[in-house]
C-alpha cells in the first residue's frame, strides 16, 4: 500500500498541470487503486466557470473511464495559490465527496482521504465517511458494496 506522503507527492506532480487562469488555485489529486497504481487528476477551469472541474472529479472520472472505479482505496489532494508557498491543508469540496463516495461504495470500503497543501505542511487524514457522514450513494439504490 502507498504510503500518504507518495500520494501527496503524485497529487503535488499532478497539480502542476492545472488549469486555472481564474482563480489562480491550483488543485491536484491522486488516487491510489487496489493494484498499487496511482490515477492522478488536476483542476479544469473553463470562462464560464459553472463548467469547471475538481481535480478529485477528474481522477475519479479517469479511473472510471479505465474501468477501475470500484478500485479506488485513497486519495490524495492538495491545494493552493498558484506561484504560492500555501501550506494550508485543502480538502475535498462537497460535490467532490459524494464523487468520491460514489467510488468508495461501488468498491465497497470507506477511503482514506489525504490532504495537504500545495507547498507542503502537515498531510491531514480522514475517513471519506467522517468527511461526509450519513451519505446518499449507490448502496441506498442496492447498488455496490458498502461505506
Amino acid at each position: 500500500m502507498t504510503d500518504p506522503e507518495a500520494l501527496i507527492d503524485a497529487a503535488r506532480r499532478a497539480a502542476v498541470h492545472a488549469h486555472a487562469p481564474y482563480s489562480r488555485f491550483a488543485v491536484g489529486a491522486a488516487l491510489l487503486l487496489t493494484d498499487g497504481s496511482i490515477v492522478t487528476g488536476t483542476n479544469f477551469e473553463n470562462a464560464s466557470y459553472g463548467l469547471s472541474l475538481c481535480a478529485e472529479t477528474v481522477a475519479t472520472a479517469t479511473a472510471s473511464a479505465a474501468g477501475r472505479l470500484g478500485d479506488i482505496v485513497a486519495v490524495g489532494i492538495v491545494g493552493g495559490r498558484m506561484g504560492a508557498a500555501d501550506v494550508v491543508s485543502v480538502r475535498p469540496c462537497g460535490r467532490c465527496r459524494q464523487v468520491l463516495n460514489e467510488a468508495a461504495q461501488m468498491g465497497g470500503r470507506d477511503l482514506a482521504v489525504h490532504c495537504a497543501g500545495l507547498g507542503g505542511g502537515t498531510i491531514e487524514t480522514y475517513r471519506l465517511s467522517d468527511l461526509l457522514p450519513h451519505a446518499f450513494g449507490p448502496a441506498d439504490l442496492g447498488i455496490g458494496g458498502i461505506a
